[in-house]
């Protein structure tokens, strides 16, 4: 058991639920899907690809950080002696093959090849991320290129995007993705409250773009019957509101640049993917798939139990 919980702390394991709420609602989004029902085989692989490239993303980046972690965070699963380096470094090596493979499988079955490029993409941006940007100005960057690229994943596997609308939702949720990043760079210790300030501005300016997907779509007359008999500003109005309740605990962490203020906004605002993703797969593909893609609430907060999540 202990070794269990070693690799689940490893992995970040509540934070693929988030991974998962990507690829789902950019492939629901991009196919407009309606009624529930099953879903073809080339969606999972394309999760598959995901969550396997996540999990090599975590460990890595401990691999590359356990000299880092000595110091700063001795209790972490590779310092401590809980699981060994070489180890880790091999399953992480293992784990992006894996990713990259289920890629390829998700654009055969698909018929679309850009899954497969999409795949590569994500493979590369992880490891630089781990390896090269982390530690450097790019580092928020490649991490928000990430998570744009792991939106792409499923809207590839679904043809799309197609709309202009959709373009603006990896595009702006990456964004947000890397000021979080940039949010949580010294969460160790005492964060600047003048890059946290920087940090939550990026996260705001994302959400505005990823929410503007809403307005386009709403604007060419298409989007599910939820949105189409006139719910577009109720629809802003939740938006603002969750954009409103992330932004308020980054705004505590300015006011209080602790370690514990700052790991409370980054833990809400990892935790929040999920119910962005939920809310924008709301008017594309309305309610029933809107509350499937919130169900992954569950397995991150279960995971939460058990391990941080940041």
């Amino acid at each position: 058991m202990a070794s269990l919980l070693a690799w689940l702390r490893l992995l970040r394991i509540p934070n693929h639920a988030t991974a998962a709420a990507d690829v789902l609602a950019g492939f629901l989004i991009a196919s407009r899907a309606r009624d529930i029902g099953p879903l073809p085989t080339a969606f999972w692989w394309a999760l598959g690809a995901s969550l396997a490239l996540y999990a090599a993303g975590m460990v890595l980046n401990d691999v590359f950080d356990e000299e880092l972690d000595r110091r700063e965070r001795p209790e972490r699963p590779l310092p401590s002696g809980a699981i060994a380096v070489g180890t880790a470094a091999a399953v992480g090596r293992g784990l992006l093959t894996v990713g990259s493979l289920c890629a390829c499988l998700a654009a055969f079955g698909s018929g679309h090849p850009a899954v497969a490029l999409v795949g590569a993409a994500l493979t590369a941006a992880v490891w630089a991320y781990d390896r090269h940007a982390k530690g450097t100005a790019l580092g928020p960057t490649v991490m928000g290129a990430c998570r744009s690229l792991n939106w792409l994943l499923g809207m590839t596997t679904a043809g799309g995007p197609a709309a202009p609308s959709d373009w603006l939702i990896p595009l702006g949720m990456g964004l947000y993705a890397g000021g979080i990043t940039l949010y949580a760079r010294d969460e160790a210790g005492r964060s600047r409250a003048g890059t946290l300030a920087i940090a939550t501005l990026a996260m705001l300016a994302g959400l505005s773009i990823a929410g503007g997907s809403t307005w386009l779509l709403a604007a060419a007359g298409e989007g599910a019957a939820w949105l189409r008999s006139g719910r577009l500003v109720p629809w802003l109005l939740l938006w603002a509101v969750l954009t409103l309740s992330i932004l308020f605990r980054n705004l505590l962490g300015i006011l209080d640049p602790a370690s514990g203020r700052v790991q409370q906004a980054v833990g809400n605002a990892i935790m929040s993917m999920i119910t962005l993703a939920a809310v924008l797969v709301l008017p594309a593909c309305g309610e029933a798939w809107a509350i499937v893609v919130l169900l992954l609430l569950v397995p991150f907060l279960l995971g939460r139990q058990l391990v941080s999540a940041t």
